[in-house]
């Protein structure tokens, strides 16, 4: 655990269901059963298993321990969805701290959360003739001129959860895409749940379906969620992240007053969207300590912390590591640039809570500083 980490800052109500979910702004509902007894003593075995394992606090350093030493003299454009996100905002801040140690300049350009400000921030990195350029929290496609642009400039592309899985891409052309995967992220965020309500909850999920990763993050917790007979998932709400902080508060107070206490536990593809929940649940009398009881899957910046370790409106977060991703991304952009292939490392997944989280406000694994600087030579 890293309390000393400082990224820079990033809900759904999920219930558990396999019904499908409805696009922009509305949702499913079904009735929520209660009972003593857990609604699925299998599912509900595997998921209190796997969220033992995702909660331990200590995760050394598993990442690459070899590869090329630094080149030097590199110049790397960061080009955010928006620096709103926290997650996005937090690996600049990694990618800004690792080039420093390598030599290296580096430019943040911030598209403002539409894809006419992506594809204008992506221009104007082309026209800065940089050696790498990263594509943060964004689909390459709202920008597909500008990406082959840079691919027949022989400019190396990056990503921060810019394609569905982690590693290398042909379609787009990326060196490397760096995120955890989907697929356990989204289960484990699941299994917290089904885990945490003992089998029984009523769910409520948001999601950002503008961007693929995060559409495919929450079908896949809709999938994990109707392993569990005992879970209802009571809404499936779309809101674009860039969106989040003036549609959120509009859509808790609609929730709350459609399924009451109903509505245990939520799930959101971002912990952003915790942060413009809570004023309208704190607003409605709710216990930050108490239900809906809400997950993060996806990014653990500090604030999300905050609030988990404060119990003010989210419970867990399913972390990011920002810092070390940001560190991974130069790390990766110096292998293309020695020509070397991609590192394949994925960070592993962790469930970050007030119980196990020490009061620090990020999470990484351990050593990874000194391994990066290994490798460097630095």
């Amino acid at each position: 655990m890293h309390p000393t980490r400082k990224a820079v800052v990033t809900a759904a109500a999920l219930l558990v269901m396999a019904t499908a979910g409805c696009e922009p702004g509305a949702g499913t509902t079904a009735s929520h059963r209660s009972s003593s007894k857990p609604g699925c003593p299998t599912a509900l075995a595997g998921a209190k298993q796997a969220v033992k394992k995702a909660e331990e606090a200590n995760a050394p350093w598993r990442g690459p321990t070899t590869g090329p030493e630094a080149v030097h003299g590199k110049t790397v454009v960061y080009i955010a969805q928006t620096l709103t996100n926290p997650g996005v905002a937090g690996v600049a801040q990694g990618v800004q701290e690792a080039a420093k140690i390598v030599g290296w300049r580096t430019r943040t350009i911030d598209g403002q959360g539409t894809p006419s400000g992506i594809r204008a921030a992506f221009k104007q990195a082309i026209r800065l003739k940089p050696d790498g350029i990263v594509i943060s929290g964004f689909d390459p496609g709202m920008a597909a001129e500008e990406v082959k642009k840079a691919n027949s400039a022989g400019i190396p592309l990056i990503g921060w959860h810019a394609t569905a899985a982690p590693g290398p891409s042909r379609d787009p052309e990326l060196f490397s895409n760096i995120t955890s995967r989907v697929e356990d992220v989204a289960k484990i965020s699941a299994d917290w749940i089904i885990a945490r309500s003992n089998g029984r909850a009523g769910v409520v999920l948001f999601t950002d379906s503008s961007i693929p990763f995060a559409k495919r993050k929450s079908e896949l917790i809709k999938k994990e969620l109707a392993t569990c007979s005992g879970t209802k998932l009571l809404s499936y709400t779309n809101i674009p992240i860039p969106q989040a902080s003036s549609r959120s508060i509009k859509e808790v107070r609609s929730l709350l007053s459609r399924f009451g206490r109903k509505w245990t536990h939520s799930a959101a593809i971002n912990d952003l969207y915790f942060r413009h929940a809570a004023p309208a649940l704190r607003a409605a009398g709710k216990d930050g300590a108490g239900a809906p009881f809400n997950i993060g899957a996806g990014d653990g910046d500090p604030s999300a912390f905050q609030r988990v370790n404060g119990k003010e409106f989210q419970a867990a977060t399913v972390p990011e590591p920002l810092s070390e991703q940001g560190w991974q991304i130069i790390d990766e952009f110096n292998r293309a640039f020695a020509g070397a292939p991609d590192s394949g490392y994925v960070a592993p997944v962790h469930i970050a809570t007030a119980a196990n989280s020490g009061g620090a406000l990020s999470w990484d694994s351990e050593g990874y500083r000194q391994a990066y600087r290994k490798i460097w030579g630095d």
